[in-house]
């Protein structure tokens, strides 16, 4: 369960058994967690983050898209072969 961006109490991350997605990410904040997709960034689920949580959610995955992207082909690049 690789983390990609720790920041303000959210944790970014993407499970490693998911390859078979298209391209997305996990946004943990407490006990709560909300699934984005990237292309275009959109909330696929969410499991109990209230929607101020969430808009700070989403902001963080738009602001951090391109290295949430670049972190999940890199890891499953590798876990590939």
């Amino acid at each position: 369960m690789p983390t990609i961006i720790k920041e303000a109490g959210f944790r970014l991350f993407f499970y490693s058994n998911e390859l078979d997605e298209k391209v997305h990410v996990h946004v943990q904040y407490q006990s709560a967690v909300a699934k984005f997709w990237l292309k275009p960034v959109s909330l696929a689920s969410n499991h109990g983050m209230k929607p101020h949580e969430l808009r700070r959610a989403f902001d963080l995955v738009i602001k951090y898209q391109n290295i949430i992207e670049e972190k999940w082909y890199e890891y499953f690049r590798k876990s590939s072969k």
